[in-house]
């Protein structure tokens, strides 16, 4: 079956859940995260005593007496607001649309308030089946307390506290038993392409590269994040930090599947700010760690800056593939733009080959180059080389240019991901020599810019 595709070549609302979807809403600061904590069993949600935390949609998995599912903890509701609290609003909205179930989650330490009475208003118009999960019980007399929020009009309230799990056991088994009474291998329940057999579902997770989209604050990481899911998945805002978790989904393209990761934008240690950010940070360091390839989001108008390039070296020290990306390149005065680039040239040298993209991910200028970038970069990052070819190529280069003492007896690659190559030497070789060979290995084979480690084994 044929698909429309936008000029990214991704397939709009191609953001794929092979697992039924379970939504938790609910105005800010009720303990939806938390309660996503508890679900997935770690701290992979941020959360903090004040609302507002979470602002992107968070997909994570989750897994209760054998049964998976996908738990999307959502920015807390507000049906009034300034334009950014608007935009997390619709998002959550937006996956309302999409819930297998939705758990609605009140606080019963404050009672019923405006903000519950309007989002309870807008779930009694879904089509899934609500769950109003009553947070904060922390003992048998705020179980009494659970029961106002009967008046909200969607059937008794599951009484938990999502921070000490109590009750979260029962909670769970009831949302297990939903989602298996309600027939959910279909396309309609909640999930926009679900793989009845676990083993194609999880190949296609364990196969698909896992693409971080990382930046300084406010250089359009979410914009482009969303042009290339071709939907409005990460809340955009001229806003610095608007993202405080790492966001990813797994896309179909053209060049096969795709994670995508939007993280969030990393300031110096000096302004990072104790708390939310801080461990939004950490969050963008660590889908650095797991990714199979980085986009480096740099603003074309600004230049590379020195954050920029501590930001850079970290990403080297991941031994991931960089792909660095010019945004707002459109509107980069064309007399600057050749300094632009010499800019990044000169103070991102240390990167090597890294393919140098300029777009726009506001208009969808030069998107369409992403995809087979990320794609030539994978290729490289996995790239086998015959013993026999590496042999030849590495005596060549020899009798081109012998090392100052000694030489290379054999080499072999022990890895991929990234190439891996063991110089079996007579002697120790100089950092100087070690380039050499390293910019050879990558002409001859066609490496790109993929990382390469250089192992020396010496006779003992």
């Amino acid at each position: 079956m044929s698909r429309n595709l936008d000029e990214t070549g991704v397939s709009p609302g191609a953001a794929t859940s092979l697992l039924p979807t379970v939504v938790i809403a609910g105005r800010p600061n009720v303990g939806k995260s938390t309660l996503v904590n508890r679900f997935v069993g770690r701290r992979a949600a941020v959360v903090e005593e004040k609302p507002g935390v979470t602002r992107d949609r968070v997909e994570l998995e989750a897994e209760w007496n054998g049964k998976h599912f996908t738990v999307v903890d959502t920015g807390g509701w507000l049906g009034r607001g300034d334009t950014l609290d608007a935009k997390v609003a619709h998002q959550a909205e937006l996956a309302f649309a999409r819930a297998a179930v939705v758990l609605f989650v009140v606080d019963t330490s404050v009672g019923i308030t405006t903000e519950d009475e309007e989002v309870a208003r807008l779930l009694q118009r879904a089509d899934s089946p609500v769950l109003v999960v009553a947070n904060k019980v922390d003992n048998e007399r705020r179980e009494l307390d659970a029961w106002q929020f009967v008046s909200l009009g969607l059937g008794d309230p599951w009484p938990v506290s999502a921070l000490h799990g109590r009750g979260t056991g029962d909670l769970l088994d009831k949302l297990v038993g939903l989602l298996e009474s309600s027939n959910l291998a279909g396309a309609d329940a909640g999930s926009s392409e679900i793989v009845a057999d676990e083993s194609v579902e999880t190949s296609v997770e364990e196969r698909a590269p896992r693409v971080a989209l990382v930046g300084r604050p406010n250089v359009g990481k979410s914009t482009l994040f969303n042009r290339l899911l071709g939907e409005e998945r990460s809340v955009v805002h001229d806003l610095p930090g608007t993202t405080r978790d790492a966001v990813d989904t797994l896309v179909e393209t053209p060049e096969g599947p795709v994670r995508f990761i939007d993280t969030a934008g990393m300031r110096r240690r000096s302004r990072t700010e104790p708390g939310t950010e801080y461990f939004a940070v950490i969050r963008a360091l660590e889908a650095i760690d797991r990714a199979d390839v980085v986009l480096l989001i740099i603003d074309a108008t600004i230049g590379v800056t020195h954050q920029d390039q501590r930001l850079a070296e970290r990403i080297g020290q991941s031994g991931s593939p960089v792909v660095i990306v010019l945004n707002k390149w459109d509107i980069v005065d064309k007399e600057e733009r050749s300094e632009v680039l010499d800019d990044v040239e000169d103070r991102l040298a240390f990167l090597g080959d890294s393919p140098v993209l300029k777009l726009s991910a506001q208009t969808g200028l030069g998107v369409h180059k992403l995809l087979p970038a990320v794609r030539r970069a994978m290729e490289a990052y996995g790239r086998r080389i015959p013993t026999s070819q590496l042999n030849r190529v590495v005596q060549a280069l020899q009798g081109a240019h012998p090392p100052p003492s000694g030489r290379i007896r054999y080499a072999v690659q022990g890895a991929v991901d990234p190439p891996t190559f063991t110089l079996f030497a007579t002697r120790r070789l100089p950092q100087t020599y070690l380039r050499y060979v390293e910019r050879k290995l990558r002409e001859e084979f066609d490496i790109g810019p993929t990382p390469i480690k250089l192992r020396i084994r010496l006779p003992r």
